[in-house]
């Protein structure tokens, strides 16, 4: 499993189109952790990109904050799992949620704080 998490700074971005940076985390899932992590310069923002961008990068799940119905439907269309609603903190904590089953995908609004 290898998720994608979209970043500006060192938390997460609520605005999935418009981050910085993705942090591209590898799962064990057989131990659920972190076997690998990187980060990446996210491309210009172009309509439609990131799906196929990701998808290169073999990204299976992407955990965001918000994100249109477009962009899941095109995530979906490249066979890439998304969970939305997720909170303002690092990718480290938050894949950690999602591995615990504590991250709910639910529609949220923006959050701009860095909650770590």
């Amino acid at each position: 499993m290898r998720i994608a998490v979209p970043m500006t700074g060192e938390c997460l971005d609520q605005h999935f189109g418009h981050c910085e940076k993705f942090a591209l985390i590898d799962i064990d899932t057989t131990a659920k952790n972190t076997i690998y992590s990187t980060i990446e310069i996210a491309p210009e923002h172009q309509h439609g990109l990131l799906p196929r961008w990701l998808k290169e990068r073999g990204v299976t799940h992407v955990i965001a904050g918000g994100m249109g119905a477009h962009a899941r439907s095109l995530l979906a269309d490249a066979a890439i799992e998304v969970i939305t609603g997720a909170p303002s903190v690092t990718p480290a904590e938050v894949v950690a949620r999602f591995l615990a089953g504590t991250l709910v995908s639910v529609d949220r609004p923006c959050d701009h704080v860095c909650q770590h």
